[in-house]
């Protein structure tokens, strides 16, 4: 899915931006975690509709969604803050860094390991990525039942089951 239009977005009444509160960490937002730390999630995805989307998907399904980070450094900086397991990571993002960027510094910094929901995911992309250790890659447009049990499958590799 693409931003929408200018246009589109007046007519629609949608905000240009994800509104400050979906930015922020869970806590913030009042919202309790009733999961265990191994099954914190992370988003890093700078179009709105669709980070909204992965959100209450994961949500839907049992997974404590830490926070939705839509560039580079917003991404490290809440990791750092909210220790999640993984990262549900797309690879064109706000600001001078991608998400293979991105997640090459979570998984050096953090140890957090990624799965890119993305539709740049030729070659190029995979071989520099490679050194996060990456634990799928999601072709977009994804449906939202196949992000879910990637992430099923990548929490039970990380807990080793």
């Amino acid at each position: 899915m693409h931003e929408l239009p200018e246009k589109s977005v007046q007519r629609l009444g949608l905000p240009r931006h994800r509104p400050d509160a979906f930015n922020a960490p869970r806590e913030r937002r009042g919202e309790a975690h009733t999961h265990n730390a191994s099954e914190r999630i992370l988003i890093v995805e700078d179009d709105y509709l669709i980070a909204a989307e992965v959100d209450a998907a994961l949500t839907e399904a049992g997974f404590a969604v830490v926070g939705v980070a839509s560039s580079a450094d917003e991404a490290l900086a809440l990791t750092a803050s909210q220790r999640p397991a993984l990262a549900v990571m797309d690879i064109r993002l706000a600001g001078e860094r991608d998400g293979i960027d991105a997640a090459l510094e979570l998984f050096a910094r953090h140890r957090v390991r990624c799965i890119f929901g993305s539709a740049h995911n030729n070659v190029e992309a995979r071989t520099r990525a490679e050194p996060a250790e990456p634990l799928a890659w999601l072709a977009k447009p994804y449906a939202m039942a196949a992000l879910v049990s990637v992430v099923q499958r990548a929490i039970r590799e990380l807990r080793g089951v």
